[in-house]
């Protein structure tokens, strides 16, 4: 009788196989209040290097971290209407605290441009205080009606970026840094994913935004995931909390305001895009651990051998575990490694001591092969560059297969229904076709123009759309 699988294959249930991973890999286990998670410390190890990593980026760019509360005034979020209208549905509302009823319902965070809003007002007097560039890492919380894991939680882990800026064009091309810079060379050049830059339509832009920039993503089971968006405020936040400053001519003048963000979800975007039936295949530059060195048996020789081997990759700058676990079934151990990703198994028994090389095992391209003992910390490092631009590479040739050119609603939603996506002309489809679209559970991800850039506006000639069912 065949053995059953490990997880549930992609193909026969991926949401379910997305479960699996999730709980057999140890990210992350569902939280005693629905829609809240406990994310477990393999996963957080994940998320703390994207923090990390994210974190350098957005200094590098001239922004400072803050912090702002947890809990907000209602009345802040009123005084900008589209915005309240936006985030109403997933609003958590504190009513009593400390045993009374509160004067003024506060709201716990969905996100902060109102309490920052209330501080820049405060903060920007002249000219000479802009431009004004926070960021703050924090929880928010949005009310989810269909959690799941990572993807869509009651409450989450981010950052979100605010800034005013003393003229519309400083704003707008920071939002488009923020966008590109930032987090496009992020996702393609640390988590190896695969991103489409676009301008979200007006239907899909952020609630009290202007402009929306996007990074989308497909998944590997063809529906799209939004993985960051960064945000042209205009002056509408500015003008609802009178945030103003003192130009160089003497006028009082409203300031123009960007805000951007990315989430937890990237840890569920991650499991999605690169992993296959075997478990997660983690990029290398993200990996905590870019390879483990297995001692197959417990002999004295062989356990010397693999601690020697680990030093000596820590010694070329891998970040390396030793697993002497002689205790447990090699087989088991192997399994859970593969299962958690790690890039690269470096298999040490008695046979391979007596051959004199140890077992190169890579996660990302599958197989394994001998290498000399002595050239092992020299393989590894070539390896995980290799295998970091393959996963890129592979999340790029899905898009391209998985996308097809269209010219009508209809064939736009049966290439989504299909399991992939559709590009459309803007000029064929429009608000009326998206809105015809959004009937049947299908959205439009965003707008690029013919040769894959951001577009300058929605009705820019030459918009193209990438249409998707989405997470």
């Amino acid at each position: 009788m065949a053995k059953a699988p490990v997880l549930t294959p992609r193909a026969e249930d991926f949401p379910r196989w997305y479960q699996d991973v999730i709980n057999k890999a140890e990210l992350a286990e569902n939280g005693p209040v629905r829609g809240t998670m406990v994310i477990r410390p393999y996963g957080y190890g994940l998320w703390e290097r994207m923090q990390g990593d994210l974190d350098a980026r957005i200094k590098a760019v001239g922004v400072q971290n803050a912090y702002f509360p947890l809990f907000i005034p209602q009345s802040y979020l009123t005084r900008e209407a589209e915005h309240v209208e936006g985030f109403a549905p997933e609003l958590a509302v504190v009513t009593h605290g400390g045993g009374k009823e509160l004067e003024e319902p506060v709201v716990v965070r969905p996100t902060s441009e109102t309490i920052v809003n209330e501080y820049f007002s405060k903060w920007v007097q002249s000219y000479r205080d802009l431009p004004l560039l926070i960021n703050q890492w924090a929880n928010v919380v949005r009310w989810e009606l269909r959690p799941r894991l990572f993807l869509r939680t009651t409450e989450f882990l981010w950052q979100e970026g605010h800034t005013a800026h003393a003229t519309y064009e400083d704003a707008r091309e920071f939002a488009a840094r923020i966008h590109r810079d930032v987090y496009a060379d992020f996702m393609e050049n640390v988590l190896a994913m695969d991103v489409v830059l676009g301008r979200k339509t007006a239907r899909e832009r952020f609630a009290g935004a202007v402009n929306t920039l996007t990074l989308e993503g497909m998944m590997g089971d063809g529906k799209a995931l939004q993985l960051g968006t960064s945000h042209e405020l205009g002056q509408n936040f500015a003008r609802a909390f009178n945030t103003r400053y003192l130009s160089r001519d003497g006028e009082q003048e409203l300031v123009w305001q960007t805000s951007w963000g990315s989430t937890t979800r990237m840890v569920g975007a991650l499991v999605m895009m690169h992993g296959d039936d075997d478990g997660l295949r983690l990029p290398p530059r993200l990996a905590p651990v870019q390879a483990v060195v297995l001692a197959v048996k417990g002999d004295p020789e062989v356990l010397a051998a693999v601690r020697e081997t680990g030093d000596r990759l820590a010694a070329a700058g891998v970040r390396v575990q030793v697993d002497d676990r002689t205790d447990m079934p090699f087989g088991r151990r192997a399994v859970d490694w593969e299962l958690r990703g790690v890039p690269v198994r470096v298999e040490i028994g008695p046979r391979d001591l007596e051959a004199g090389t140890a077992t190169l095992a890579r996660r990302i391209p599958g197989g394994k092969e001998p290498v000399r003992t002595d050239l092992v910390a020299e393989t590894v490092p070539k390896a995980l560059e290799e295998d970091q631009a393959l996963l890129l590479r592979q999340a790029r040739e899905r898009r391209t297969a998985r996308t097809a050119e269209v010219r009508t609603v209809e064939e736009a939603a049966e290439a989504a229904a299909a399991g992939g996506w559709a590009r459309i002309r803007w000029a064929d489809l429009g608000p009326e076709g998206e809105a015809a679209l959004a009937e049947r559970a299908v959205s439009v991800r965003c707008l690029v123009t013919e040769d894959g850039a951001v577009p300058e506006a929605d009705d820019a000639p030459g918009n193209v759309a990438y249409v998707a069912r989405a997470y």
